[in-house]
């Protein structure tokens, strides 16, 4: 792969001395995988719908790249779960892969199991944990986020720390949401938003996707037909990395012999064959958690539809675990009462199995099972980005009937081990499966082939070798990151908490409590002050002078692009180092003027990294802002304040990114920082595990933080709403924080 050139002027003139110190060196590899349940051995794969072939993936990559020579270290992270409803090992904090790689569980949000929707309000709670975590453990070369939700939190922490960062998206929202509004019987739109968060998950991606130094995706259909959906589109940054099996795990079935007798049958397959009254006919062999996307539904009407498939096959469904039916979400108790529906209406008993449980180490049994009886898988999903099963199943010699979509293309055009299918066609449906289940020289054919190929094309070891040439050619591209020096435990410079405050509309607006605010920070030389705005440097100096407050041992000015400490304002190098990072400020002028509504301010208002615009009526909304910068090939952050003020700051600037940095470089602990806003520029640093207080004057923008962990909205309003919060917090004691992630 021939790396993505994304570094900016500044960066390619950077000196040698400047590129990445591991150069030449193992890399130290940061996964992020976030939802679902994982662990590193007996996997509960197919348990709900966020415990499928990711999971598998994500473990089976971080261990074998622990293997890999050119690696050092591998830290998969992902969410600690304290929950009596799964297993007490998704509390451990840390789990071994091997040597050199391990799951890292960081706390965040409330401790019980969540669906992956229900993860969106505590990312924020992530990227500080994990920011410890750096902290602690020294930076990663690379970040590598799977999936929307870690695509999200994995950009923000590369962003932050100033490292490539790598993206798998394995299912996109993009291409979900298409194919579920496709479908006749689909919900209305506003119903599949308010289940799957679709805007919530369209910008993760698109977030994801702008800072990416390379997407991995597992087949080219991937990229032309699925990746084209986003505005940051670029195929130049994406790269085919097939997925890999275990093929010691997944093996051909012994055949017995005089001297080797038949092993031993599994308790697994006396499970599926208590339903069969027949348990000798070759098996058509599902596999696939209860999920509408995977349509289990409608390979059971052709089964039950075809005379010839029912006369001379049985059908096995591994639909996952259910061990209380009642207990499963709502989307598989529908799928899985569709399939018993069925079952009924084409009294299929006796020739349709349907264990509830299974365990991982059974799955390698099932395979070889079906094999040995000459059967068949299939995987008739409506869209299948990976197709792991689909390799399992071709490695241990089992040919395989796949939809025409993603993975399966990739997989039988390399191990010709198989048939496609449009999976909403029941006639060719039962073509495939007829025609593999009758054609005996042309199944030995396919299972050899299938063997052979996986073998060839999708080793764990090959995949690995291809991942890490890819990435370390990013890596010493890549400058130096600027914070990857330990930083000596010290404070700002001698206080143990920092009260950090919006100026304009927060601190201003009532003299009243402004004065009762500049009284206590007179008596509390312990705590730090500081100040956020929106304004340039110089602007908000004289307003601070004006209301006669004491000079703030932290400035953070011009929208979140500019750190300044103490009465020397002493500007924050690091920050300045970096902040410039991909601007283009001469072309996002232009670019902007081409967007009706917006009206640039005085040059008061404009600074070396920040672009303000006052925003009329006939503006579009802030979306289709950012999505015109994007399409323009444009990288840039923007920021809409009190509905008319729209600050555009380089991808690395805002309030959000500002306040992480600080508390990263000093060793601050986000607990003690209360930070105090009215307006959208102030939402970044109001989120994560700071102190976050809206006054009561809040703008609109604000009140989507309603409800999330760690922000308090103040009935009071301008200064008396962050002594509200004050008191709310117990701040100047022993702080309680009433508002935490639950």
């Amino acid at each position: 792969m021939t790396p993505p050139q994304i570094l900016t002027a500044a960066d390619k003139h950077s000196s040698v001395d400047d590129l990445n110190s591991t150069l030449g060196k193992p890399l130290r590899i940061c996964m992020v995988s976030l939802h679902g349940l994982i662990r590193g051995d007996n996997m509960e794969l197919g348990r709900d719908a966020d415990t499928g072939g990711q999971v598998k993936y994500v473990v089976e990559l971080a261990r074998e790249l622990g293997r890999h020579k050119n690696v050092a270290r591998v830290d998969l992270l992902t969410r600690q779960i304290i929950d009596q409803k799964v297993s007490a090992d998704y509390a451990q904090p840390e789990e071994r892969l091997g040597e050199n790689a391990r799951i890292v569980r960081i706390p965040f949000g409330p401790k019980r199991y969540l669906a992956k929707e229900k993860l969106w309000p505590y990312l924020e709670l992530f990227t500080d944990q994990a920011l410890n975590f750096f902290r602690r453990n020294g930076i990663p070369d690379v970040i590598h986020g799977h999936y929307a939700d870690a695509g999200r939190a994995g950009a923000e922490l590369a962003r932050l720390l100033h490292v490539p960062f790598v993206f798998t998206g394995h299912s996109l929202g993009r291409v979900k949401n298409q194919r579920l509004l496709a479908d006749p019987n689909a919900n209305p739109a506003a119903e599949l938003e308010k289940r799957y968060l679709f805007a919530e998950r369209f910008e993760a991606e698109e977030k994801a996707l702008e800072t990416a130094s390379m997407i991995v995706t597992s087949t080219s259909q991937e990229i032309d037909q699925q990746y084209e959906l986003y505005d940051h589109y670029d195929p130049g940054r994406m790269d085919v990395v097939p997925p890999g099996v275990d093929l010691t795990l997944f093996s051909p079935p012994q055949r017995a012999s005089a001297d080797r007798p038949p092993a031993e049958t599994p308790s697994i397959v006396g499970q599926v064959e208590r339903f069969l009254t027949n348990p000798d006919k070759p098996p058509v062999l599902a596999m696939a958690r209860p999920d509408e996307r995977k349509n289990l539904e409608k390979l059971v009407t052709v089964f039950g539809e075809s005379r010839e498939l029912r006369e001379n096959a049985n059908l096995i469904l591994i639909m996952g675990t259910r061990d209380d039916f009642k207990q499963l979400p709502s989307g598989q108790r529908k799928v899985i009462s569709g399939v018993l529906h069925l079952i009924d209406k084409y009294d299929l008993y006796g020739s349709v199995a349907y264990p509830k449980t299974h365990q991982a180490c059974d799955v390698p049994q099932l395979y070889r099972y079906a094999t040995s009886r000459r059967g068949v898988f299939i995987n008739p999903a409506l869209t299948e980005p990976f197709g792991l099963t689909l390799l399992e199943a071709g490695a241990t010699g089992l040919p395989i009937v796949a939809t025409n979509d993603g993975g399966p293309k990739d997989i039988i055009a390399n191990c010709n081990n198989g048939l496609l299918i449009d999976p909403l066609d029941s006639e060719g449906i039962e073509r495939a499966l007829l025609r593999i289940l009758s054609r005996t020289a042309q199944w030995e054919k396919w299972s050899r082939n299938g063997i052979a190929g996986t073998r060839t094309h999708y080793s764990w070891q090959a995949h690995a070798d291809r991942y890490v040439d890819s990435v370390r050619q990013i890596v010493e591209q890549n400058p130096s990151p600027v914070l990857k020096d330990r930083q000596q435990p010290r404070r700002i410079p001698e206080f143990e908490r920092l009260i950090m405050t919006d100026l304009d509309n927060t601190l201003t607006g009532d003299a009243q409590s402004l004065a009762a605010f500049r009284e206590l920070l007179h008596a509390r030389s312990d705590i730090g002050f500081g100040v956020s705005t929106g304004r340039s440097l110089e602007a908000a100096l004289a307003v601070l002078d004006t209301l006669d407050l004491p000079r703030p041992d932290l400035l953070d000015t011009d929208a979140g692009t500019q750190l300044h400490y103490g009465e020397s304002l002493t500007p924050d190098l690091s920050w300045n180092k970096q902040i410039g990072y991909a601007w283009k400020p001469d072309q996002l002028r232009q670019t902007i003027e081409q967007i009706p509504g917006l009206q640039m301010q005085p040059e008061a208002g404009l600074s070396e990294y920040k672009l303000s615009y006052i925003r009329h009526s006939e503006a579009p909304s802030v979306t289709a802002i950012r999505r015109h910068l994007r399409q323009a090939g444009l990288r840039a952050r923007v920021i809409v304040s009190n509905g008319i003020y729209v600050d555009v700051v380089p991808v690395r600037g805002g309030s959000d990114y500002s306040m992480r940095h600080v508390l990263y470089k000093w060793g601050f602990s986000a607990e003690n920082v209360l930070v105090a806003g009215d307006s959208g520029n102030d939402a970044g640093m109001l989120l994560g595990r700071t102190l976050g207080v809206v006054v009561g004057n809040h703008s609109a923008e604000l009140k989507r933080l309603k409800g999330r962990p760690r922000v308090y909205f103040a009935e009071e309003s301008h200064a008396a709403g962050i002594l509200e919060g004050i008191r709310y917090y117990n701040f100047l004691n022993d702080i309680v924080i009433p508002n935490d992630a639950r």
